[in-house]
């Protein structure tokens, strides 16, 4: 039921392509029919040499000439029909490609945080590549084979109907071999995807977490893990393969015994006079020409498990639930001040296990707000569900008036500027990473934000300066420095808000102090959101949530926290004990 849902899902995407389709399948159609005219032309050529002496030589190069052009025609459908073939097969990998990246770019952050970069990567890439092999097998020889089948038996009709019932009662016994070992081997071919899968996702993990490998002395482990995986890739390959590959010799055995079939009644029908030795030269030719398509299309089956079984993976991707899509009629936000309240507020990732519950609070614009706590106490969750990363499973979250579900992705996240602990770059220049969030800003405005972050004196140093390539984890700059270059990305942009997940924390203390200077004056008369583990680091702000277990237990300001000597002082005090 999966493998027909599977092929009609197909065929939705091949369907824009179906005049290129039935023009192709007119080029299979010509194609063969030019193949099997050439036998009869050989039959004839062959009885023009009748005996030594007797040969009809301007009959015979007649034949030859037909023989040639009919040769040329067919070598020239079949190249365009590879054409087309081929066009089609990557422009429906190229449509499957799109639709699945367009859909990971929509789906729920929850669901990729479930899945390996990995996982996902294979299925886009290894599983769309394999399909497309399949596919183009199927286009190539599935039409030109069951075509092929159909015009011999015709040819063969006109040449003698009793040895064409022979060929055709010894023919299913040919489909009932390919049909066993197809349906065998579709499951076989899907874990096969699927341990690739695995595979994928692990050298990924692997080779992105190299130096805590070396740092850990994990390479053995590491290496015990690999071989664990590639063995069961080894046996799950090994075992589709023998299983899809019996198809080939069972179905070759089958055709031998028409073949065998064709010769002995066709030499008898020839003996008594019935069938002129020409025309058995034709016959064993088109017996061969009819069960050749049962080898390739048995190869094709085989092929097309592997196709399905992966093209199955990717629409999996493609069908996984998107998002909560927005309203019909969004609000946009504008001229945002920073008036946000967070009302009876709940969320959980996983259902059972409770972590924020009826959270309140109450921003005022231009306020800074320092959120601290233990780890694992909700701190970036809540900046998760400010950002609409998630979606609250209680309460509301309310923005300028407007519950953040009513308004428009777009707007929202415009509205933040965000510096997190992880910082990410993309492959690119130095000049393209920082105008990321505001390309049509001028070079002398980037480079005010660089300087303001710190960032202009080391990218001046660089081979191009502000054009240097990168690549998306940095290349050869350090933490601090791809931290720097976040923050001048945020100062460039000046969002009406901003959140500061420990944003300074792999910057040296002599420039985090200059940062902090730098992130004071940014702030003036914005709405931020700090999140910090060093306490020193937001001794001014307006209001400090001191967070734990998903729920706030004081807050206010450094002073007033510190006096009512309660959870805040404990973690402040703790950070100077030695």
């Amino acid at each position: 039921m999966k493998k027909k849902s599977t092929i009609r899902k197909i065929l939705n995407y091949i369907k824009k392509y179906r005049w290129l389709m039935l023009l192709s399948i007119l080029l299979a159609a010509l194609t063969v029919v030019l193949t099997l005219y050439v036998p009869i032309l050989v039959g004839k050529a062959i009885d023009c040499i009748v005996a030594p002496g007797k040969v009809n030589f301007s009959i015979l190069g007649y034949l030859l000439i037909q023989i040639a052009i009919a040769a040329a025609l067919t070598a020239l459908f079949q190249w365009i029909m590879n054409m087309i073939n081929n066009r089609v097969t990557y422009h429906v990998v190229r449509d499957i490609r799109a639709d699945a990246f367009r859909k990971i770019q929509i789906l729920p952050l929850k669901l990729l945080d479930a899945h390996q970069s990995g996982e996902i990567i294979s299925r886009v890439i290894a599983d769309v590549d394999q399909f497309a092999d399949g596919l183009l097998m199927g286009f190539t020889q599935l039409f030109s084979g069951i075509v092929t089948i159909l015009v011999t038996l015709v040819f063969m009709l006109f040449i003698n109907v009793k040895i064409t019932l022979v060929v055709v009662l010894l023919t299913p016994v040919s489909l009932f071999v390919a049909n066993f070992v197809a349906k065998h081997t579709y499951q076989m071919f899907r874990s096969q995807s699927e341990i690739r899968a695995e595979q994928t996702a692990f050298i990924d993990e692997m080779v992105g977490n190299q130096k805590v490998v070396q740092a850990f002395s994990r390479e053995d482990e590491t290496l015990k893990l690999f071989d664990e995986i590639n063995e069961r890739l080894e046996k799950s390959s090994l075992k589709a393969i023998f299983y899809s590959s019996l198809t080939n010799p069972s179905t070759r055995f089958v055709n031998s015994l028409v073949y065998a079939g064709v010769g002995l009644f066709g030499a008898l029908a020839a003996l008594n006079g019935n069938l002129s030795v020409g025309g058995l030269t034709s016959f064993l030719s088109y017996a061969n020409q009819y069960t050749k398509p049962f080898n390739e299309i048995s190869g094709v089956v085989t092929e097309l498990q592997n196709a399905l079984a992966c093209a199955a993976r990717i629409f999996e991707l493609i069908e996984e639930t998107p998002q909560i899509p927005e309203p019909e009629n969004p609000c946009v936000l504008q001229n945002v001040k920073g008036r946000l309240s967070l009302r009876d507020v709940s969320f959980s990732y996983v259902p059972e296990r409770k972590l924020i519950e009826h959270f309140n609070l109450a921003v005022q614009p231009g306020q800074r707000i320092a959120i601290v706590g233990p780890t694992g106490c909700g701190k970036t969750t809540l900046i998760n569900l400010l950002m609409r990363f998630y979606d609250v499973t209680g309460g509301s979250i309310v923005l300028e008036g407007e519950d953040i579900r009513n308004v428009t992705r777009k707007s929202l996240r415009q509205s933040y500027g965000m510096v997190l602990q992880e910082t990410w770059l993309k492959s690119g220049t130095i000049r393209d990473n920082i105008k990321m969030g505001a390309p049509e800003a001028s070079d002398e405005a980037m480079v005010e934000a660089a300087k303001a972050s710190h960032a202009h004196s080391f990218i001046k140093r660089l081979p191009k300066g502000y054009d240097t390539e990168i690549s998306d984890d940095g290349g050869s700059l350090s933490q601090g420095q791809k931290q720097l270059l976040c923050i001048a990305r945020v100062m460039l942009n000046k969002p009406p808000m901003l959140i500061l997940d420990e944003a300074t924390s792999s910057i040296d203390t002599r420039t985090e102090l200059k940062i902090q200077d730098a992130f004071a004056r940014l702030m003036q008369g914005r709405t931020s959101f700090i999140v910090a583990h060093r306490l020193s680091t937001i001794q001014n702000a307006d209001k400090i949530l001191v967070m734990k277990d998903g729920n706030i237990v004081e807050q206010g300001s450094h002073t007033e926290l510190i006096e009512k000597n309660g959870f805040y002082a404990k973690l402040y005090n703790s950070q100077f004990e030695v």
